[in-house]
Order: C-alpha cells, then structure tokens, then sequence
C-alpha cells in the first residue's frame, strides 16, 4: 500500500470513529464523554515561555494546549509540576471538545508562583495556590482579593476601578476612561478649536472567572457627557492569586459620525485610561519614573535634592536616586535642610509618542506655568511610575509607539491626589481624523464604480467608507507597590508591558494533535528540497517583519496590518493606490502567519500573528451598525472599499490566537459571527455584478459556497466546539449546510445557493451550473473542510470537496469532461496546489500527487527562478534605507506559505 493510501484509510477511520457520537458533550448537552483512550493520552505536555526570561514582573499568564481526540474526557483536571517535581498551582478549563465529547483544547492559568523556565502538564489534581484569589459581590461592587492586593470595581458610575489598596493602604482610585472630542477640523491655521470631555460610565459588570488562580471581570458602558452617551467600551480586568498588579483589556468601538469634505464631526483628540494615586509622602520622597527606549527611564523625585549648590550629602542623593525614603532632614547638611522651601516642586510630568520615531518629555511645576524639556528619544516603553516611599501606582501600555499617537501624564504629583492618565490616542495630536479620502471623483453609478475598479481596483461606493462600528483592543498593565520599586524591578515591569510573557505547547505536540486541520509539519530540513522550501518560508516572514519597520507600518489603527502590492517604479508599497493598499486579511495572510508558528514555535511569528489579529479582527470588521459581521475588503483606508464580506470577518482567521491563548476578547469576536448569516438581508456581496434579478429575502439568500459560506461556518463551527449560548443552532447549520451543499448537482462546482436564515439550509436546485472563482478556496476554505471531512461522517460532502480540489488544477478537457464545461479563466494554481495535495492523501490518487507539487513548482505564484533574496535601498530612491523585493506581493506571499507549508505536512514524502 503507498503512503499517501494508507494515510488516507487511517484518516478515514478516525473520522468515522468520531463521526460514530456524533453528540457533543458541550454547555448543556445530554451527551457523555468518551472514555479517554489510553493509547493516544500523552503523558504529559513539556510548556515553555515564548521569550526568555519567564513570568518577569508579569501578573501571570494563560495559554491554550489542544489535545488528540479520546486523550482526555470534556472535564479532565490538570496538574503543572516543575522540572524537579515542585506543584505549581494551576486553573484549568475547557476551550473547545472534540465530536466524541472529549477534550480538544484546555486553558490553564498560572500566577506569580511561576518562576520555572519549562513546566510539566499531566492529568492530575491541581496544587492550590499559597494565596487562592477571591471574588465578592457586595451592592455596587466587586470585589477581587488577590492575596496581596484588593481591588473594588464599579457596577455603576464612572469608575471603574473604585480602589486598589495592599496591606490596607489605598494605592490607587478612581480608574476610569477619558475621551476629548473635538466638534470641528481647520484646514488651514485659522479657527478655533474646542473640546468636551467624555468620562466613562458603567452599564453592566460581570465576573467571569473567580479563580482559585485566576479572576476576570468584565465591565461594558459607554462615554458620557450630559446627554449625550456614545463610543461603547468594553473593558477585561485580569488578576491573578499572589500577585501585586493586574492586567487591563481595553476595546472601544467608534459610532461617531464624520462626513467627507465636511469639518464639522465627532473627531477625537483625546482616548485614555485615567487613575487617581495617594501622595502621601514629603516632596522629596515622591519619586517620578517615566520609561524611555528599551529599558530606559527618567528617574526622579517631585523635589529634587541632587544638583543643588549645597549637597545634602552622598547617601541622600544615592537614596533619592534610588527611590528609597530619605534620612530625616534634619541629618542633611542644614545649607540644604532651611532652603527646602525654595526648591521647585515638580509636579506635571507629559511623554508624547507621536510617531513611531520620536518621543518627548517635558515637565512643569504646576498649571499656570511653563514646560520645560526633559529629554526625549526614539520609541518609548510606554511605562511609567508615580507614588512614594509609602506606596504608588507602575503603569504600562502595550505597543506604545507601535500604536502612536500615545501618551503619558503626571498631573499635580506634588499635591496629595496624583493623576495619571494613559493615553491610547494622545490630545498632543491632530484629532483622529476618520473621514473617507477622497470625494467619490463622480463614480454615482455601479458602471462608474466598476470602470474605477479597474483602474486604482478600488471598489468605491457612496457612504460605504464608513468607520462608524469599527474598534480597537488595547492592553495596558497596573502594579500596586507598597514603595518605589528599584530600578532592576521596573525594569521587568517594562518589559511586562512590552512584551507580556507567554507559555505555549511545543511544535511536536501542536502536530500530534491534529489540530486545525492537521495541515502542518515541524520544520525538515532533511533534503535539499525540502531545505530550500524552508529557507524561502524565512525569507518571506523576515521580509515582511522588517518591512513593517521599514515602511513605518504602525498607528493606532493601522498597526498589525501589511501592505496588498508593491509598486516596483517607485520602490514603494502602494500605500495611496485603491484596493492595493492595506491587505485587510485578503487571501489568507493570516492563516499563513498562524500555521508558520505552530509548526515552528518561533516567538517572532507569534507576535507578528498577534497584532495582525488584534487588527484584523477589530479594525477591518465592523461591530455596530447595518454591517455588523461584515469586513471590508483591502484598500487606502481599512474600511474604504464598498465590499463589505464574510471573506474579511472570517472566524478563522481569530480561532488560533483564541486556542493558545484562551483570549476572552478574541472569543467575543467569534461569539459575535454566529448570526453573521443575517448581513446577507442587509447587503448582497455580488450586487454590482449580479445579473440575473435578485431581492434578498430572508428564505431565499443568496450565499457563495466559497468566501461566503467559509466565513459562515468557520463561525457556527467554533461556537459549537466551544459549546456557547447559541452552540446547538450553531451545529444545526454546520451541518444542514454542508448537507445542502453536497446534495447539490454539482456541489461546491455549483458556486453559490439560496440559503433560507430560518431552516439554514441551502435549497438544492435541480439544474447542475458551473460557478467557479479563483478566490472561493483561498479565505480558509480547505483548511475549514480539512477540519469538517475530519469531524463529520458525511461521505457525500466529503466527496463534493474532494471533486472540487480535484477539478480546480485540472485541465479544462477533464472539467468539461466531468461537469459539461471548464471552469473558465483561472488564476492562483501554486496557492490552489495544496487542494491536490489534500485531495491526494484522501483518495490515495499517485497523479494528484504529482500534480499538486508540479503547480506548486511551475504554475503561477513564486518560482523557485525567483531572485529570494533582498536588494538595498536608500536615498534618493526611497524616503528611508531598507530593502525591497520588487517581485514580492502579499497575495503570492500568503498562497506560496500556506501551499508550502501543506504541501510539505501531507505530501513531503513525495516530493519529486
């Protein structure tokens, strides 16, 4: 038997093993866990961090391990160990079962007692922690007790961080959320600007985890002033047992309104997180840390006693210096001692990150007078420090200049009550300026819009490119100090906030699982063939990492996304070119970033992931609004293009970083796609190319088989895996859909359906139609049927996607041979290899073996002639130095990754 057909018996096997209870054991079934099969339990899972250097300062971690089918039942209990046998306290809970109710993905949290470099999971009873976390409900509050601080969070109000106290001494109030907006724009230096500020107010709080380890709250509200209650937040508090600080998750979504070519608008200049600190302290023990590049910081005290004309003496100065409370005064040398009184107090401190490459700090005695430089540098941490000898506040936001325009305040530090205020979007800059950006240029009717499509392949429509429901996630961290920390311990708190630490699973067991599909392999470098796929899978992700630096891919909303196509004359990404601009997820990016990780566990692919998720998820789709589910398609600005789709809001596209890491906010995207089916009433995808009459209607919805129903199913999917609220509808129109989908005359070859949004089915016509797009596999497609063919015993499905990955890369004879006629004019056959490739394995067919490395190797897409190699740049050909690839292009880069990187999982052993 070849290998390809005895993978393919032992493939089937397994799936109609997991297809024989097909019941799923999830919030709420009836049905029972599988007994775990002892042959397939690993004995145990080996964890590592990401970066070194382990927890650091870091409050804690969580992460997600999947797990073969049968290995573990639904509510199998953890235990973590240390590599000499030491228990390390662990909270663990379900992510996601497999058909047979067994466990397919767990979630494990871990605290400050983590201080290992590698740990050990195994089934087992889980140690308790020292210091076991707890949550009360009293009226208006909840409370979280650490065991070393305790936190009140509002259920109402504007705050929503009532206190943070240790040892019983308040540390910090009044957390709350600040928002400046601007009412008009000038164009030009004349006018008058005027700002109302917004403070946060509190709608509902929920606790959703209450440890032993591990507490998350969950508070939502909007930004109010007067009457007026806009721009929805929603905020995550995470503690963990023992520690002294907690972890902010902050999303905001814009439902303001700005109006092309109009100044007048809902324009922000000002979004922040704000906190209150106790000064108790004399002046001279109120210590200022503001954190520069790297590690850097500002280190000083609201009264300075170093670089006087008279010296208080060494150990005063060192002391100072050093954040430690100062010898009695009275033990200075008295010159210094009788003139404290005329010794400024400093007691407003400002860091402005405008742009990723430059920051300042300026420092004044108190309002009313002026600023004065404090230096400034290239890219700050985004970590600052206010407090005393007897207590402060450490304070931290991610991606400070990565998602510039970003600031730092200080405010009255030398009165008793401090302000700190972090700011996502700084007022420092020009307001936040959200318009479209240009003036339509007289494309009023679909034939117009379509002529521009063909000239910048923008897809322009009046009023489509809209902000309004689009959002941003950000991540800030908070430390509770009962003194000023030294300087080596602010150190790891900045490095928490620039980089939070992050245990994973290792390569090895990522593949074993089979999880997502199986499509991936660790890395082998056995062959030359293989060797050389490996080096141009480096090159592509280093190119594209070092040209997010290069090109300055960052801001507050851009950050995480890249580049469509390049633009060779002018050694430039066409950054200002319609559709060719932000990619906005097209043709799987993501997926190709995601999948090089799990193979790998690179932390550098990792992080890049990680932002092109944040971004993607939040930024490109929207979240309020007639679109809510839909994302946009690529273009100058993210949400300019008129194609609104399922394509861009694509669940898959977020499952990987929700399943390693166990990310509530990631889950809430997916929970929110679930009735994503309900936008096709609202916009038809195809509606400036449709032909034939169409009027939505909810029994008779048109839906694409491709980036439609993928989008759709990858949504109704992991909500049933995950067994959420709506996990029974959602398994309802997996399958009624792969069903209908299958009992079509042509299958997937038939293109599209109707879809009825009350039964979830598809109608199944009677005449077989030819319907064939270069884009319906190429939005996750294969990678979601891989996981449905595995899950679901459903032969007639199985074989319509097979048919169809057959038939994509076959010769026009043999689809007209097959379907009555050829699939028209078709384009990406490199990226559309890996459907041979999955083909071959599932039906032990040697030719599609053959065939899927013959179009991987010389069809479309990258060459092995390519030059894959870099060529230096500098002035006056580009604004920066850098280097460039002028032959590289996102949409050949992701198809050549992911078709690589499946191709070598399912046929590597037979590679020509």
């Amino acid at each position: 038997m070849s290998p390809i057909s005895r993978r393919s018996l032992l493939s089937a096997a397994t799936a109609a093993g997991a297809a024989a209870q097909f019941s799923w054991a999830l919030g709420g079934s009836t049905a029972q866990a599988a007994p775990a099969a002892e042959a397939g339990r690993p004995e145990a899972v080996t964890l590592g961090w990401l970066e070194s250097g382990g927890l650091g300062a870091a409050p804690g971690t969580t992460l997600g391990v999947p797990w073969p089918k049968g290995a573990y039942p639904g509510n199998q209990k953890f235990a973590l160990s240390t590599a000499d046998g030491k228990q390390v306290p662990v909270q663990s809970w379900p992510l996601a079962q497999w058909p047979d109710g067994s466990l397919k993905w767990s979630a494990h949290a871990v605290g400050p007692e983590t201080t290992a470099d590698t740990f050990t999971l195994t089934a087992g009873e889980p140690a308790a922690p020292a210091r076991r976390i707890t949550v009360g409900r009293d009226g208006g509050t909840v409370t979280v007790d650490t065991g070393v601080i305790v936190a009140r969070l509002g259920r109402s109000g504007s705050s929503l961080v009532k206190s943070v106290t240790r040892g019983g001494r308040e540390i910090a109030s009044n957390g709350r959320l600040v928002l400046l907006r601007q009412g008009e724009i000038e164009d030009g230096d004349q006018g008058k600007e005027s700002y109302e500020r917004f403070e946060s107010t509190v709608l509902a709080t929920e606790v959703e985890q209450d440890g032993p380890v591990r507490a998350v709250v969950r508070i939502d509200g909007r930004h109010r002033r007067g009457n007026r209650s806009w721009m929805p937040f929603s905020v995550r508090l995470y503690f963990y047992a023992g520690s002294e600080s907690f972890r902010m998750v902050h999303t905001v979504t814009y439902d303001g309104t700005q109006e092309p070519g109009k100044a007048s608008g809902d324009f922000i200049r000002g979004l922040g997180v704000r906190f209150t600190v106790p000064m108790r302290d004399a002046s001279y023990d109120r210590h200022i840390r503001i954190g520069g590049d790297g590690t850097g910081l500002l280190r000083e005290a609201v009264k300075g006693v170093t670089g006087l004309r008279r010296d208080p003496g060494a150990a005063v100065q060192a002391a100072q210096f050093d954040g430690r409370k100062l010898p009695d005064p009275a033990t200075w040398d008295q010159r210094v001692t009788t003139r404290l009184h005329l010794i400024p107090e400093w007691g407003d401190y400002t860091l402005s990150q405008l742009s990723a490459d430059g920051f300042t700090v300026r420092k004044r005695t108190k309002k009313g007078h002026g600023w004065i430089a404090a230096g400034g540098g290239r890219r700050a941490s985004g970590f600052g420090y206010v407090g005393g000898a007897s207590g402060g506040l450490s304070f931290g936001l991610r991606d400070f200049w990565e998602k510039h325009p970003a600031g730092l305040d200080i405010r009255d530090a030398h009165t008793d009550r401090a302000e700190v205020t972090l700011w996502l979007w700084s007022p420092e800059a020009q307001p936040m300026d959200l318009r479209f950006y240009h003036d339509g240029l007289g494309q009023d009717t679909y034939a117009e819009q379509l002529e521009g499509l063909n000239i910048t392949y923008e897809d322009y429509e009046p009023g489509f490119g809209t902000p309004y429901g689009i959002a941003r996630t950000s991540e800030l961290l908070f430390w509770a100090h009962d003194s000023t920390p030294d300087a080596a311990h602010l150190a790891k708190e900045t490095a928490a906030v620039r980089t939070p630490p992050q245990l994973a699973a290792p390569p090895s067991h990522m593949v074993a699982a089979k999880v997502f599909g199986g499509l991936f392999s660790e890395p082998d470098r056995s062959t030359p063939a293989k060797a050389k796929i490996e080096d141009h899978l480096d090159f592509l992700f280093t190119y594209y990492r070092d040209q997010v630096d290069m090109r300055r891919w960052y801001g507050f909303w851009d950050y995480g996304d890249i580049m469509h196509s390049y633009d060779p004359a002018r050694h430039q990404w066409r950054y200002d070119v319609g559709g060719y601009a932000w990619d906005n997820s097209e043709l799987s990016p993501d997926l190709w970033l995601w999948y090089a990780y799990l193979r790998s566990g690179r932390a550098d692919i990792f992080r890049f992931a990680e932002a092109m998720t944040r971004h993607t998820g939040e930024v490109d789709v929207y979240h309020l609004g007639t679109w809510a589910g839909l994302g946009t398609r690529h273009g100058v600005q993210h949400y300019a293009d008129s194609a609104k789709q399922q394509r861009i809001a694509n669940t898959t596209y977020r499952r990987f970083y929700y399943f390693l890491t166990a990310d509530e906010r990631t889950g809430d995207l997916m929970h929110a796609n679930v009735d994503s089916d309900e936008t096709f009433l609202a916009l038809d995808p195809i509606r400036k190319i449709r032909t034939e009459p169409y009027t939505p209607d909810r029994h008779a919805l048109s839906v694409g088989f491709g980036t439609d129903w993928s989008g759709l199913v990858s949504a109704w999917l992991t909500e049933w895996e995950r067994g959420g609220p709506k996990a029974e509808r959602a398994k309802a129109r997996v399958l009624s859909t792969m069903e209908t989908i299958a009992a079509q005359p042509n299958g997937f070859v038939q293109g599209s359906g109707l879809y009825d949004l009350d039964t979830g089915r598809f109608a199944v016509e009677t005449e077989p139609k030819v319907s064939v797009s270069h884009l319906s596999a190429v939005f996750g497609l294969n990678e979601l049927c891989a996981e449905l063919i595995d899950l679901v015993d459903m032969p007639r499905f199985k074989e319509a996607y097979l048919d169809y990955c057959r038939y994509f890369n076959a010769t026009k004879a043999e689809q007209a041979a097959r379907y009555g006629a050829n699939f028209g004019s078709l384009i990406l056959f490199q990226g559309h290899s890996r459907l041979d490739a999955y083909a071959a394995v599932q039906t032990g067919d040697e030719k599609l073996a053959r065939r899927a490395w013959e179009k991987f190797y010389n069809s479309d897409g990258y060459r092995e002639s390519a030059p894959w190699a870099t060529e230096e740049v500098g002035g006056p050909v580009t604004l920066v130095p850098g280097s460039e690839a002028d032959w590289v292009y996102t949409n050949d880069t992701a198809l050549y990754g992911l078709a690589a990187i499946e191709n070598l999982a399912l046929l590597g052993d037979r590679m020509p």
